[in-house]
């Protein structure tokens, strides 16, 4: 799912590139989307929040990729129904909406490329759907961790058990329960701050 030079070219003619640190806010919810995000550099988590606060995580946005939620909501002119987080220092191409839907028309591969991402997006929302409603909440970590793992390309993680309990959607004390199970059953090791996986 990446896209040529050529067409990155043409996309880059019209837009802007910027940089954003670990933890800044992209895109908050309700806010309305003035251009599409292609990831060059990095990588961005994408949350969704209910109404009492809580957070679940969706996906991660990595190089190369886009947010198919921010293009569908600037398609309809639609406010945002997600919150962007930069997940490291992350850089990013933004391209104005209306390059970005005159581009469908004349480039067949950037069409491809949004069918390819709506596809992949879709899938993944439906692993989020199957894990909240089918799996236990120990998996879950442990699939989460393992992402994470793969984001970084390090075993150990950099994070509190409340931050995780918030990306999954938990309480921190399942999420320190459960952790200290998996400890105990050579899975992870807990740190300060940190999990790592053995």
């Amino acid at each position: 799912m990446e896209l040529s030079q050529s067409t990155l070219n043409k996309l880059k003619e019209h837009s802007v590139t910027k940089t954003f640190a670990e933890g800044d806010i992209i895109m908050n919810e309700h806010s309305y989307i003035r251009s599409i995000p292609i990831v060059l550099k990095g990588s961005i988590r994408v949350m969704r929040t209910d109404e009492e606060g809580g957070e679940i995580l969706l996906y991660y946005i990595r190089p190369g990729e886009s947010c198919i939620m921010s293009f569908m909501g600037a398609m309809h002119g639609q406010p945002s129904m997600i919150k962007a987080i930069a997940e490291e220092e992350v850089e990013i191409l933004f391209i104005p909406v209306e390059k970005s839907t005159a581009l469908i028309k004349e480039n067949s591969e950037w069409l491809e490329y949004i069918f390819q991402l709506y596809h992949k997006r879709f899938e993944e929302l439906l692993d989020v759907v199957n894990a909240v409603t089918f799996q236990k909440t120990d998996k879950r970590i442990l699939h989460f961790l393992q992402e994470k793992k793969k984001l970084s390309n390090s075993s150990d993680i950099n994070i509190t058990h409340q931050q995780l309990a918030e990306e999954l959607g938990t309480s921190r004390v399942v999420v320190s329960r459960l952790l200290k199970q998996m400890e105990t059953d050579g899975l992870v090791s807990l740190g300060r701050n940190k999990i790592s996986l053995l």
